[in-house]
C-alpha cells in the first residue's frame, strides 16, 4: 500500500548538510517519525535495501552516530608538566627530545594528485545528473517545511513531559513498584493535621495524570491525521480485496473438487499397490533379519564344531563375519548385547590354541623319525594355522619354530651319541655316567662313523625345515601377491568409476527435469550398472524370493559381508593344497615383505645352528688333543666329510655357515703345525745323521718320482710285493737324467709330495701349507749349507773330512729340488685364489736361494783346486826331467777330483767345472812363470815349461768327457810386443 506525495513526514535537504543536527543535550538526538513506504524512486545507489529506507524511533534509540563524539582537545593539547605550551603534543608521549622532522617520501607509494581523480570525476559526473534528475521528480521531498518541523519539535517536547515510566513496554500497575511509583501512598494519607494538603496533593496528581493524557491523546490525534489520507485509502481498498479473496476461495474450492476424483480415480490404486509392495519389502527384511539373527545365535557352537577339527580359519571367519554382521545388520538388537564381547573373549582364546597347536605342530615335524621321507607332515594343518596366525597378525609364530629347531637339534646329537654308545661293549655306562666322557672313549672310526650318522640326520634336518619354511614363505608371498592385485583393481576402478557416475547422475537429473520416473525409463536390462552392483549384493535378481532355504548355516543369503567372502580368491601353494584368502588379512606390503625375509632368515639360522651344535661336538672331542694326535689319513677323511656337509647345507640353505668352517680350518691348522713340526723334525733328523754318500733309489721312490708327469702331482698307490721283486738302483732317473742323491733327499721329496697330497685333500689349508712347504725347503738348505759347506758333519756325524765328492753330492741333491721347484709352485697355484698369488714369491726366493748354494759349492770344489795348485805351482822350478813333479802331481789330483765328480756331476757341469779350475790352473801357472822369468822365447825354459804343460793338456783331455775341452794354454805367456 502506497501513500501520496504528500503524506509524507520526512522531508529531504537539498544540500549536503546532514539531516541530523546536534541538540542542546547531546545524549538526545532527533530522529524523524518513519514514513509509509514511497513509490518514489531514489537516486540508483545499486543497493536494492535501501530503496524506502527512513529512520526509525524505535530502531536508532540507541545507535551511536558521529554526535556522540566528544573530545577535550585542550586536555590533548595540554601537558601540565611543562612551564609553556607546546606546538603540538607528540612531545607527551615521545618526550622533550622529540623533533619534528620530514618524513622521506616512499619509494613503494605513488605521488598522488589531481589527475589522478580525473577518472573518477568523470564517472560520477553522470551520476550527479541522475541524483539531481530525481530530486527534481519529487518536489515534496526536496521542500523542507521549517514550521511542519518547528509543529513537531513542538509535540515531541510535549511528549517528553510524560515520565519514562509509562513509555515502558513492560508497563503494569499489577507491579508494586510501578504502582507505588505512579500512585505515591503519601498522597493518599488523610490521618493527622495534613489532611487538607493531601487533599490538594491528589488532586494535583490527577491533574497530572489528565495532563499527560491530554498530551498522549494529542500526539495520537496528530499522528493519525498525518496518516488519515492513507488509512481511508484502505478502507477503500479493503472492498477489492474481499471481492478478491471471495473469488479466489470458489476457485480453490472448485480445484480441490478436481483434485479429490483425479485422486480417487488415478492415484489410489497406485499409491495402494505401493504401500502394499512396502509391506512386503518390510515383512521380506523382517523374516531376513530374523534368519540372520537365527544363524548368528548359532555362532558359537558352529566355532566350537570348527575348532574341533583344528579349522581355526574358519572358526577365526565366521567370528569376524558375525562381528561385522553385529555391527552393520544386527546393531542395537538387545538379545545380542553381549555377544560381541564372547566373540571376542572367544578370538583370544582361538589366538593362544593356534600358537599352541603350532608349538606342537612343530615339535612333532621336527622330532619324527629320520627314516621318513623329507615330505611335510600334515600340510593341510600347517596351512590352516599359518593362515590363521597371518589373519590374526600373530607375526612372531616363525620364534616358536626357531626355539624348537635348537632343541631339536641338541636331542639330534644326544640321540646319536646314545646310540652309538649302546653298541659299544668296550664302554660301560654304569661306570661312564656322562655322555661327553663316553665319547671321548671311542677310538677314531666310531667317532668317525658317529660324526657321519650326525652330519646325515642334520642333512634331513634341514631338508625338513626347508620344506616346510618354503611352504610358509610361500603363503606369506601369496597373501602380498593377493594384496597388491587388489590394490590394483582398486586403483583401476577409481579410475573407472567417476566416469559411471557422472553419466548415471546426468541421466537421473534429465528424468527428473522431464517429470519421469526412473523406473519407467529403464527396464530391467537397461539399469544404470552402479544400481545393478548396490542391488545384487542382497538379491541374485530383481524379482527373486529371499533365500527360500530356512537352514541357519547360510547367512551368506542376507548379508553384504557375507556374499562378500563368496568371492575369496583361491591359490595353490607349492605342495599342491589349494587354498582360500580371505579379503579381510589386514597385513601391510612392509609387514609381509619382512615377515618372508624372516622366515628366509631362519632358514639360514637352521644351518647355523647344525654348525654350532656340530663344532661343540668336535670341540667336546677335541679337548684331549684327540684330533690334533690324528695321521694324515685320518685327518683328510675327517676333513672331507666336514667339507661335504659344509658343502649340502650351503646347497640346502643357500648361504654358507661360517662356524664349522672355522672350527675345521682351527684343526687344520693344527694339523698343519704337527703335521709341519712332524716331518722337519724328520728331515732334521735325517740330516744331522746324513753322511753324505750316494745311496741307493728303492723302486717306490723311482715309482714315487715317475708319478710326477706333466707338472701333476699324483701319489701312487702302494702295491703289496710289486716292490720287493724291483731292485735298487743307483741312481734316480728324472725326466730321463740321472741323479746320485743321499737318502734325506729321496725322503725330502717324499714328504714334499705328501705336503702337496695334503693341499689336495685339505683346500682350506692351501696357504699354509704353502708357508710350511716354503719354512722346510728353506731349512733344507740352510742346514745342508751348514753341514756341508759349513763342515758341520764332521762334529755332528764324526766325517774326518768333507771331500769333494761330499760337495758334488750335495750340488746334485740341491739341484733335484730345484728341477721340483716349478711343478710344486704349478701345482699351488693352481689352487690359490687371484689374491694369493702374492705368496708364490716364496718359490722364487727359494730358487734364488739354492741357485746360490749351488753355485757356491762350485766355487768350494774350485777353491779347492786353487789352493792345490797356488801349494804345488809355488815350488815349481823349470828343469828336468820333463814332465816335472810338480805337474804329475797336478794331473793326479785333477784326476782323482774327475774321478770323484764324474759319476755325481752331467757331462756339461763336470765340462764348466774343469773349465774353471784350468783357469785358475793357468792363472798359477802365468804368475809363477813370470816369478821364474820365463818367456815365450823358444829357449830351453821355454821349451821345458811347453812340454810340461803339453804333458798336463794331455793328460787332462784323456779324462772321460773332457776330450773336446778348449784350454787354450797359452794364456800362460805374457803378450808382449
Amino acid at each position: 500500500m502506497a501513500s501520496s506525495h504528500s503524506s509524507s513526514l520526512v522531508p529531504q535537504s537539498n544540500s549536503r548538510d546532514a539531516f541530523f543536527k546536534k541538540e542542546m543535550d547531546s545524549a538526545k538526538h532527533f530522529r524523524p517519525v518513519q514514513s509509509l513506504p514511497d513509490v518514489c524512486p531514489k537516486e540508483p545507489t545499486g543497493d536494492p535495501n535501501s530503496l524506502g529506507d527512513s529512520p526509525s524511533l524505535v530502531a536508532d534509540q540507541h545507535r551511536w552516530t558521529i554526535y556522540h563524539s566528544k573530545v577535550n582537545l585542550p586536555a590533548a593539547l595540554n601537558d601540565p608538566r611543562l612551564a609553556k605550551r607546546e606546538s603540538d603534543f607528540f612531545t607527551k608521549t615521545w618526550g622533550l627530545d622529540f623533533v619534528d622532522t620530514e618524513v622521506t617520501p616512499s619509494f613503494y607509494l605513488p605521488q598522488i594528485n589531481k589527475e589522478n581523480f580525473a577518472l573518477y570525476q568523470q564517472e560520477i559526473i553522470q551520476r550527479e545528473k541522475i541524483h539531481e534528475r530525481c530530486k527534481n521528480i519529487c518536489p515534496p521531498k526536496d521542500t523542507f517545511d521549517r514550521t511542519l518541523l518547528h509543529t513537531h519539535d513542538k509535540s515531541r517536547t510535549d511528549l517528553e513531559q510524560v515520565p519514562k515510566i509509562f513509555m515502558k513496554p513492560d508497563f503494569a500497575l499489577e507491579d508494586s513498584l510501578t504502582f507505588n511509583a505512579v500512585l505515591p501512598w503519601s498522597h493518599f494519607n488523610t490521618s493527622g493535621g495534613k489532611g487538607n494538603r493531601d487533599a490538594a496533593s491528589s488532586k494535583l496528581l490527577q491533574e497530572k495524570l489528565s495532563h499527560y493524557l491530554d498530551i498522549v491523546e494529542v500526539n495520537i490525534a496528530h499522528q493519525i491525521s498525518l496518516r488519515s489520507e492513507a488509512f481511508f485509502h484502505a478502507m477503500t481498498s479493503q472492498h477489492e480485496l474481499q471481492d478478491y479473496l471471495r473469488k479466489t476461495s470458489q476457485a480453490v474450492k472448485i480445484l480441490r473438487d478436481k483434485i479429490a476424483q483425479i485422486d480417487k480415480v488415478m492415484c489410489e490404486g497406485s499409491l495402494q499397490v505401493l504401500r502394499l509392495s512396502l509391506t512386503r519389502n518390510n515383512c521380506v527384511k523382517a523374516y531376513n533379519k530374523l534368519k540372520l539373527m537365527a544363524t548368528v545365535h548359532q555362532t558359537q557352537p558352529t566355532v566350537q564344531l570348527l575348532l574341533s577339527t583344528s579349522e581355526f580359519v574358519g572358526a577365526l571367519d565366521l567370528i569376524a563375519t558375525t562381528q561385522e554382521v553385529l555391527q552393520q545388520e544386527l546393531q542395537g538388537i538387545h538379545s545380542f548385547r553381549h555377544l560381541g564381547s564372547q566373540l571376542c573373549e572367544l578370538e583370544k582364546l582361538i589366538d593362544k590354541m593356534m600358537i599352541a597347536e603350532f608349538s606342537t605342530y612343530a615339535r612333532s615335524d621336527l622330532n619324527r623319525p629320520f627314516e621318513e621321507d623329507c615330505q611335510i607332515l600334515e600340510e593341510e594343518r600347517l596351512v590352516s594355522l599359518v593362515f590363521g596366525l597371518l589373519k590374526q597378525r600373530k607375526l612372531n609364530f616363525f620364534e616358536i619354530y626357531g626355539d624348537e629347531m635348537i632343541v631339536t637339534a641338541k636331542n639330534i646329537i644326544k640321540q646319536c651319541v646314545v646310540s652309538t654308545v649302546s653298541q659299544i661293549e668296550e664302554i660301560d655306562t654304569e661306570v661312564v655316567v656322562k655322555l661327553a666322557d663316553q665319547m671321548r672313549m671311542m677310538n677314531f672310526p666310531q667317532w668317525f662313523d658317529l660324526l657321519k650318522n650326525i652330519f646325515s640326520k642334520f642333512t634331513i634336518f634341514l631338508k625338513r625345515i626347508k620344506a616346510t619354511l618354503n611352504i610358509i614363505r610361500s603363503m606369506v608371498l601369496l597373501v602380498l601377491d593377493k594384496n597388491q592385485r587388489t590394490r590394483e583393481l582398486e586403483e583401476t576402478s577409481v579410475q573407472k568409476n567417476p566416469a559411471k557416475d557422472n553419466a548415471v547422475d546426468t541421466e537421473v537429473a534429465y528424468l527428473i527435469h522431464e517429470g519421469m520416473f526412473i523406473s519407467d525409463a529403464f527396464s530391467d536390462g537397461d539399469l544404470p550398472s552402479v544400481a545393478v552392483d548396490t542391488t545384487s549384493q542382497r538379491n541374485t535378481s530383481p524379482n527373486s524370493e529371499p533365500c527360500s532355504s530356512d537352514s541357519v548355516s547360510e547367512p551368506e543369503c542376507t548379508t553384504d559381508s557375507s556374499s562378500s567372502k563368496e568371492q575369496m580368491p583361491s591359490s595353490i601353494i607349492p605342495g599342491g593344497v589349494e587354498i582360500m584368502i580371505s579379503e579381510d588379512m589386514k597385513l601391510t606390503d612392509l609387514e609381509l615383505e619382512k615377515l618372508a625375509n624372516n622366515i628366509q632368515e631362519l632358514l639360514y639360522s637352521a644351518s647355523d645352528i647344525c654348525h654350532d651344535r656340530s663344532v661343540k661336538f668336535l670341540m667336546a672331542r677335541a679337548k684331549d688333543g684327540f684330533l690334533e694326535k690324528l695321521n694324515s689319513n685320518e685327518f683328510v677323511a675327517l676333513s672331507r666329510l666336514m667339507e661335504g656337509f659344509i658343502l649340502d647345507t650351503e646347497q640346502i640353505c643357500g648361504r654358507k655357515s661360517m662356524s664349522l668352517r672355522g672350527a675345521l680350518q682351527s684343526q687344520a691348522n693344527r694339523f698343519v703345525n704337527r703335521f709341519h713340526e712332524e716331518r722337519k723334525t724328520k728331515l732334521s733328523l735325517l740330516l744331522d745323521n746324513e753322511r753324505w754318500k750316494q745311496a741307493d733309489v728303492p723302486a717306490e721312490f723311482q715309482d714315487l718320482v715317475d708319478s710326477v708327469s706333466d707338472g701333476k702331482i699324483i701319489l701312487p698307490e702302494k702295491k703289496a710285493g710289486a716292490a720287493e721283486e724291483r731292485k735298487p738302483t743307483d741312481f734316480l732317473i728324472v725326466e730321463g737324467q740321472t741323479y746320485a742323491v743321499v737318502g734325506t733327499v729321496l725322503l725330502l721329496i717324499k714328504i714334499i709330495l705328501e705336503y702337496c697330497q695334503c693341499v689336495d685333500n685339505i683346500p682350506s689349508i692351501t696357504t699354509d701349507m704353502l708357508t710350511r712347504l716354503s719354512d722346510l725347503l728353506k731349512y733344507f738348505n740352510s742346514r745342508s749349507c751348514q753341514l756341508v759347506l759349513g763342515a758341520g758333519a764332521l762334529q755332528v756325524v764324526g766325517l774326518k773330512t768333507i771331500t769333494t765328492k761330499n760337495l758334488a753330492l750335495s750340488s746334485r741333491c740341491l739341484q733335484l729340488i730345484v728341477h721340483y721347484i716349478p711343478i710344486i709352485r704349478a701345482h699351488f697355484e693352481a689352487r690359490l685364489q687371484p689374491k694369493q698369488f702374492s705368496m708364490l714369491r716364496h718359490f722364487d726366493h727359494i730358487t734364488k736361494d739354492y741357485h746360490d748354494h749351488i753355485a757356491e759349492i762350485s766355487a768350494k770344489l774350485v777353491a779347492i783346486m786353487d789352493s792345490l795348485f797356488d801349494k804345488l805351482l809355488s815350488k815349481y822350478e823349470v828343469k828336468a826331467p820333463v814332465p816335472s813333479a810338480c805337474f804329475r802331481n797336478i794331473c793326479k789330483q785333477m784326476a782323482k777330483m774327475h774321478e770323484a765328480i764324474c759319476d755325481l756331476l752331467p757331462e756339461e757341469q763336470t765340462q764348466m767345472l774343469f773349465l774353471r779350475i784350468n783357469a785358475s790352473y793357468k792363472l798359477h801357472l802365468k804368475r809363477q812363470l813370470a816369478h821364474l822369468n820365463v818367456v815365450n822365447d823358444g829357449g830351453p825354459q821355454n821349451g821345458l815349461v811347453t812340454a810340461d804343460v803339453a804333458f798336463y793338456t794331455g793328460n787332462l783331455q784323456a779324462l772321460r768327457g773332457l776330450k773336446n775341452l778348449d784350454l787354450n794354454m797359452a794364456e800362460i805367456w805374457d803378450q808382449k810386443r
